[in-house]
């Protein structure tokens, strides 16, 4: 398949009173998965929980972000994803080495891995003292439904939310992409079944996807008369640099670095969210040292 810019775009149905996003997000998910070396089921999970990530980053403004946190009691352990309004994403897993036999249906057994059992935290950083935190019990596991539950109970707007994530033979990522749909006050009971039909009935994200349509076509086929405002590219970005590191050593206090320097000469920080890995050899720990005395 050839290989097309991840993007989201985000349009209203209804005269106004739907909200949607829909979005690919195959390239990111495939850039995790190659950083983290995630088995199938641990990258089908990631990748639901960046792609759902993706799209609520595109409700936020200027410079304002989220944290989305899994929680659950599966063997893949937490999940973490962040992201912004300007489409940039980054992820990872405590446990990326999880794979597990497929489900009933013959699917990536997604709850499996993250469990039944736990909680979805958001936290959005909206420029106030203090960020906004939601935080709601898991509900299946399978995390469509899962974020579908947050956004009714926390935010409190009916959604329908779909994620996807197809895994081929040798591991890659073939498709990954997902939909928000908002229902906004005013909405009659017909047309609210209308939206329900026409999700009960389609076939899955990664079907759609792996047709090759775009996200405005994947818009227009679950809301017939949507209005596209706008879209933005998804791309993957970690904040982490040499600098922040440096911060972060000198954050552990003078015991500590005497420690590292003692015991090892040197000290190696790998980034959590994109597995770079920063060295520190034992001139530069003892300068970060001396900084850290001042």
């Amino acid at each position: 398949m050839e290989k097309k810019k991840d993007r989201l775009v985000r349009g209203t149905a209804l005269h106004g009173r739907v909200r949607a996003f829909t979005v690919r997000t195959t390239e990111l998910v495939e850039e995790l998965r190659r950083r983290h070396d995630t088995y199938p089921t641990a990258t089908a999970a990631l990748g639901r929980t960046v792609t759902a990530a993706a799209m609520m980053g595109a409700m936020l403004k200027g410079e304002e972000k989220l944290a989305v946190m899994v929680k659950g009691n599966g063997p893949i352990g937490q999940i973490t994803a962040e992201s912004n309004a300007r489409g940039e994403v980054r992820g990872y897993v405590s446990n990326p080495h999880v794979h597990l036999p497929s489900n009933s249906l013959g699917k990536l057994d997604v709850a499996g891995a993250v469990g039944t059992e736990g909680f979805i935290d958001v936290s959005k950083d909206l420029g106030l003292k203090e960020p906004y935190r939601g935080s709601v019990p898991i509900v299946s596991g399978e995390l469509g439904d899962d974020f579908t539950y947050y956004f009714a109970i926390s935010e409190q707007t009916p959604a329908a939310v779909g994620l996807g994530v197809l895994v081929e033979a040798d591991n890659s990522v073939r498709v990954a992409g997902g939909f928000i749909i908002q229902l906004l006050p005013g909405l009659t009971d017909a047309e609210i079944s209308e939206i329900e039909q026409t999700l009960s009935t389609m076939p899955s994200v990664t079907a759609l996807l792996d047709q090759g349509l775009e996200p405005e076509e994947m818009l227009t086929y679950l809301l017939p008369d949507a209005v596209i405002l706008d879209g933005l590219d998804i791309v993957f970005k970690c904040q982490c640099s040499r600098e922040r590191v440096e911060q972060t050593l000198i954050s552990l206090g003078q015991h500590e670095l005497e420690r590292l320097i003692e015991e090892d000469d040197q000290a190696e920080v790998v980034c959590h969210f994109c597995n770079e890995a920063y060295l520190f050899n034992k001139d530069e720990m003892q300068a970060i040292l001396d900084q850290a005395r001042s």
